[in-house]
């Protein structure tokens, strides 16, 4: 009782983490009153807005206050533009919401990434005014020092593309504005969704919350093995291979010879999937277990036999959310237009701006004169570079998500570009349309291991550290039987798991979704014997080796 207090006392910075015996102390106590409460939808919605605000403070602190005025002011604006008939005010009304969500997400999670690349371009010395601090301090006098650095709230890159989506679904009248305040910030801050997603979208969420509750033996077991997947990909495929190898590696790579780089990058790619993935299963178990079904967020993405494929099949919410509100918008692959150069050319000013790779100004210039040639000797040739422009800055803008930092602009670049190279490669590759195994595992091949390079710009913190390893991979690979089978002793129990983790990785669909069929037959005592027995299994494996979620970060 007394663990259960404390989980439950308003204490910040003790965040409920769904690996930690408290969050599940606290989901248990989540259910017990939610069986009393969920008859009625409105007290259901109150009672589950109310738990998700304190999930959310115990995680993210005062932040909370953030989320707050952005679930009133979003609510109000949602209402506006629906009541409003006059086109030209719904559009101010939209440009309004959408405007004050970028804000707030780049005042909390860009202005210091700016700021320093501005300092660094033109040597001046700006600092970012933290307002919140300011505030904090009692609005100190001018000239007083606020040494507090801006916090960035957790999740608000998924609620503040959550907000953006309803109002816009809302102005394209996909969506009618949530009539009850409660429900419509329930949507967004259903707590197994709001820091890591998947994102919600208004038409798939919101009319679930006027279903009645429901929960049969089949879901139910269903959410029970989301759950205990997801936490063995956490504790094991992900934790354990990254504290046990990949960090240990990639922190120190001139340790190793350059191949062991290049099987931790692999592992890094297991480590970051079953990471995210594990943490999405489980959000979905805990909403099934609930009444509500949240979206898949990832289908198998290493079986993908091209980088078009692995996008469609990585974080499925995001690139959803990316193609239907920013590369749709832009154009598309049928049209584009003045955005489309605008978007492009403040792109390249930015990569400019935050790299300092002058150079790209010929790029840039280079890039103007073959498009100008292309005009006049190629039909249709300006659809393309439409689709390829909308392509490229859906991609980077993907990537400046993620992180304000360089390594990920440059990630998401080299996405983009290898998508537009696809597009024109598989008209005339000749294994596009083959349906040999061979072909479809060198595709796979390919896939994974560009994948996998571009990664090594998402892993490694610093701007220079990318090429570092590359360059100790390219000058020290020292490839050797003796270097293997040390490799192989020093780190065999991991190699092991990561081995075991991509076999059930590549796993047909039907063998697991097969395994699901078969725990949802068996008794009740069954099933909690069978969890109980795996649960302890790997938490007696990780030990005290657990790590934060990666995506927590983004």
């Amino acid at each position: 009782m007394e663990r259960i207090y404390r989980i439950f006392s308003f204490e910040s910075g003790v965040p409920l983490i769904f690996t930690q015996l408290d969050f599940w102390l606290f989901f248990l106590v989540v259910m017990i009153l939610f069986s009393f409460l969920h008859k009625n939808k409105l007290v259901r919605s109150i009672f589950l807005t109310a738990i998700s605000l304190f999930f959310y403070f115990k995680t993210s602190g005062l932040s909370v206050l953030i989320l707050g005025f952005s679930l009133i002011f979003n609510y109000f604006i949602g209402r506006q533009i629906a009541h409003t008939k006059l086109q030209s005010w719904r559009k101010t009304t939209l440009t309004l919401g959408v405007l004050v969500n970028l804000l707030i997400l780049i005042y909390f999670k860009y202005a210091y990434f700016f700021t320093e690349s501005f300092n660094e371009m033109f040597q001046t010395k700006y600092e970012v005014f933290n307002m919140l601090s300011y505030w904090k301090h009692g609005f100190m006098a001018e000239g007083t020092s606020i040494v507090e650095k801006i916090i960035v709230p957790a999740g608000v890159s998924f609620f503040t593309f959550t907000s953006i989506s309803y109002i816009v679904d809302v102005y394209r009248k996909e969506v009618q504005p949530v009539k009850s305040f409660f429900h419509y910030s329930f949507f967004v801050s259903f707590f197994p969704h709001i820091i890591l997603g998947p994102i919600a979208r208004a038409k798939d969420f919101i009319p679930q919350i006027d279903n009645p509750y429901e929960l049969n033996k089949t879901d139910f077991s269903w959410a029970i093995a989301q759950i205990v997947k997801g936490l063995v990909k956490k504790l094991v495929l992900a934790d354990y291979v990254a504290v046990h190898f990949i960090d240990k590696v990639v922190d120190s790579p001139e340790a190793y010879p350059g191949f062991v780089s290049i099987v931790a990058m692999w592992g890094y790619s297991l480590q970051i999937y079953a990471d995210f993935s594990g943490y999405t299963d489980i959000a979905t178990g805990l909403a099934r277990l609930m009444g509500f079904k949240l979206m898949r967020n990832f289908n198998s993405p290493y079986k993908s036999v091209s980088v078009a494929d692995f996008w469609r099949r990585w974080h499925i919410s995001l690139g959803s959310w990316l193609k239907n509100y920013l590369y749709i918008p832009l154009g598309g692959n049928k049209t584009g237009g003045i955005g489309s150069y605008i978007g492009i050319l403040v792109i390249f000013i930015f990569l400019i701006f935050i790299t300092q790779w002058y150079e790209l100004i010929f790029v840039y210039v280079g890039l103007m004169a073959l498009y100008v040639i292309g005009l006049s000797i190629i039909p249709n040739f300006k659809k393309f570079v439409h689709r390829d422009l909308n392509l490229l800055i859906t991609m980077i803008v993907g990537g400046l998500w993620h992180n304000p930092d360089q390594n990920f602009v440059i990630w998401g670049a080299m996405n983009g570009i290898a998508l537009v190279f696809y597009k024109y490669w598989r008209k005339v590759s000749p294994y596009e349309n083959s349906t040999t195994r061979i072909s479809h595992f060198w595709k796979i091949f390919i896939t994974f291991n560009f994948i996998t390079f571009t990664r090594i710009w998402f892993r490694l913190v610093g701007d220079e550290k990318p090429l570092e390893m590359l360059n100790h991979i390219g000058t020290k690979f020292q490839f050797s039987w003796q270097a293997f089978e040390k490799m192989c002793y020093s780190f065999s129990s991991v190699l092991l798991i990561i081995v075991i983790g991509m076999v059930a990785h590549w796993l047909p669909e039907r063998v697991k979704l097969g395994t699901t069929v078969v725990f949802a037959k068996m008794h009740v005592a069954v099933q909690a014997v069978l969890v109980a027995l795996v649960v302890f299994l790997a938490y007696q494996l990780v030990a005290d080796v657990s790590k934060p979620f990666v995506y927590f970060q983004f």
